[in-house]
């Protein structure tokens, strides 16, 4: 579903991101993980062209992203940040019909499918109407998803997206929407630096350093199997976080 080649990006004399190359199959839940300022943000903004690589290939479901304009490319990508990401000034209602809007969706179609996501995200419908102000942080969280989710798309690009929440809270709204079978089907880049979380959710960890990919595999793998002394130093006294 996605394929990154020799991807770098360069800001003046730094380099973020350093040749950095990985595959992700459809349903597959890719993890970035990694310290602050490691590449890890920055090569998952590059992917819906948020930020233009300096050099490299992405392409999505077999199409190079740069063959269409930015924009439209992020219509076919869910993107979900902290807080969900939501404008203050929109409703719950207004937000999850954003992207169905722009690709020019009947008003019955948005209704349908807005009640569809507000019934399997556990938010009662009586929300609709509510501004983000007026949610919790959970509420939040859910529907920056269901915005994300609106339009079915192949991919959804996750930055961080429990990083607001309460330790209790974030472990919950993490368990259940990636219980949700919408999301199980669809393929997931996730960025994080919480290795509890990277080791619960992924179905591969990309473990980065310093705009590189030190290592890359199943949990287990690089529990088990450490490429490096950093791997090994970073998951350091996890492996029970993998049935927590």
């Amino acid at each position: 579903m996605i394929e990154v080649r020799q991807l770098t990006k360069r800001f003046e004399s730094h380099t973020a991101v350093n040749d950095v190359s990985l595959t992700v199959a459809p349903g597959e839940t890719l993890v970035l993980l990694g310290t602050s300022g490691c590449g890890k943000t920055t090569t998952l903004k590059m992917i819906n062209r948020l930020i233009e690589p300096t050099s490299g290939l992405i392409s999505v479901d077999g199409i190079d992203v740069r063959q269409q304009p930015g924009p439209e490319l992020r219509r076919r990508i869910g993107y979900v940040i902290q807080d969900g990401g939501l404008f203050p000034h929109y409703t719950v209602a207004d937000a999850i019909a954003t992207v169905p809007k722009l690709l020019d969706w009947d008003t019955i179609r948005i209704q349908d499918r807005t009640r569809e996501l507000m019934e399997k995200l556990q938010l009662p419908v009586s929300l609709l109407n509510r501004y983000p102000a007026e949610l919790s942080g959970g509420q939040r969280q859910r529907v920056g998803l269901a915005r994300a989710l609106a339009v079915n798309p192949p991919v959804v690009l996750m930055d961080e997206p429990f990083g607001a929440l309460d330790p209790f809270t974030r472990k919950h709204v993490r368990r259940e929407l990636f219980g949700l079978n919408e999301l199980r089907e669809t393929t997931v880049v996730l960025v994080t630096h919480d290795v509890s979380e990277a080791l619960e959710l992924a179905d591969r960890i990309a473990l980065m350093d310093k705009g590189q990919i030190v290592q890359i595999g199943p949990p287990d793998e690089l529990l088990n199997n450490p490429a490096t002394d950093f791997v090994r130093d970073f998951l350091d006294d996890k492996p029970h976080r993998l049935n927590d």
